[in-house]
């Protein structure tokens, strides 16, 4: 029982601090203050030699690994929109490797400029090189996309001034769709056609909504970095230049 009391005075006693030093209105930020610490050769100065010195193994391997040859570029492969040496690279390369694996025939490849984060400038191409362009670890996928749903990803270029193809060309003119061909033939829009992407975009990411209709997709389990490095050491000497296969027209 005094056990009890006790419990009742403490918590009465605590009723009666809180309602003394409790604030009379509620707490709010009134400013911030921000600092910019640039990381740069500045920061030296504050490193943790024990820990630089813990990581330096790591790092000599890590650099190793990434510094390993793959092949050469003869000319600097350079990215922009709505086409381009590497991206259209990219984009070859995804459909090549997608036609080896998967147990069919894929029609195009697609592959979105902007998730290719480097270039790649004349000379040689190493591991490190393809993780530059390619960070992620998306994997290869094949969707299954009626005809009307191509055309549709297809005024998506239009848009948003183009994307990286393989297996097909697209003409934009006045800013419309003008023409667009898979195989040399025209897209009909009702049939269907294999799609070799990522499994990023397959949800309709970077604006490509039309990938996301897909009636089903295959999952290669294949990360397409490592698809890349395999591509680059079977040619050797790597070369991709535009060829109008994405062109936009005033």
């Amino acid at each position: 029982m005094k056990k009890i009391l006790y419990c009742l005075l403490l918590l009465a006693i605590g009723g009666v601090v809180y309602l003394f030093v409790r604030p009379s209105q509620p707490m709010q930020v009134v400013s911030v203050t921000t600092e910019a610490i640039p990381v740069d050769s500045t920061a030296d100065a504050i490193q943790d030699a024990d820990y630089i010195a813990y990581l330096a193994p790591t790092k000599a391997d890590l650099e190793r690994e990434m510094g390993v040859k793959l092949g050469y570029a003869p000319e600097a492969l350079w990215v922009g929109a709505p086409e381009c040496p590497l991206v259209n690279w990219a984009s070859d390369a995804l459909l090549d490797a997608a036609r080896e694996v998967y147990p069919g025939k894929v029609d195009i490849a697609i592959v979105n400029v902007g998730g290719i984060r480097n270039v790649w400038p004349a000379g040689d191409i190493t591991v490190g090189s393809v993780f530059e362009i390619m960070p992620f670890d998306n994997r290869l996928v094949v969707l299954t996309l009626s005809g009307e749903d191509i055309l549709a990803l297809c005024e998506s270029f239009v848009k948003y001034g183009g994307q990286g193809v393989a297996g097909m060309r697209v003409t934009i003119i006045d800013n419309r769709l003008a023409n667009v061909t898979v195989g040399g033939k025209a897209v009909n829009p009702k049939a269907t056609y294999k799609v070799a992407t990522s499994d990023y975009l397959s949800g309709g990411a970077d604006h490509m909504d039309a990938l996301a209709n897909h009636t089903d997709k295959w999952e290669s389990g294949l990360i397409i970095r490592d698809l890349y490095i395999q591509t680059v050491q079977k040619q050797g000497t790597v070369r991709a230049a535009v060829d109008g296969r994405m062109t936009i027209k005033p």
